[in-house]
């Protein structure tokens, strides 16, 4: 079995920054991308950062400059650092990886969610 747990979302007042986390844990040989999507209230779900094992990053347009995404390899776990938040942002956040299982399947895996408002 592997779980993703995010964490860190909440409330926030625009301009405001929170930070996001998402640990992977279980029988996991190693993974491979891992990333950040997002979905807004009667929208469709989709991406905001993902990083690769070798460190390179993807952004959508609307937060670059604003958000960076990160990788601690040895804890399993990746992080999304955003700043300059807006009403826009609000949205609840999936974490995704793509991962190769001890028993040697690949598969992507998604977390439960974690709820991120900005509003005065």
């Amino acid at each position: 079995q592997v779980q993703l747990v995010e964490s860190g979302g909440g409330l926030v007042q625009p301009g405001g920054s929170l930070r996001l986390s998402c640990a992977a844990s279980g029988s996991i040989l190693s993974i491979n991308s891992m990333g950040w999507y997002r979905q807004a209230p009667g929208k469709e779900r989709v991406l905001v950062a993902r990083i690769t094992s070798g460190a390179s990053t993807d952004y959508a347009d609307s937060v670059k400059g604003r958000f960076t995404i990160s990788r601690d390899n040895a804890k399993r776990t990746v992080y999304l650092q955003m700043n300059s938040l807006k009403p826009g942002d609000t949205a609840v956040y999936y974490c995704n990886a793509v991962i190769t299982t001890g028993l040697g399947t690949i598969g992507g895996y998604w977390g439960q969610g974690t709820q991120v408002t900005v509003s005065s």
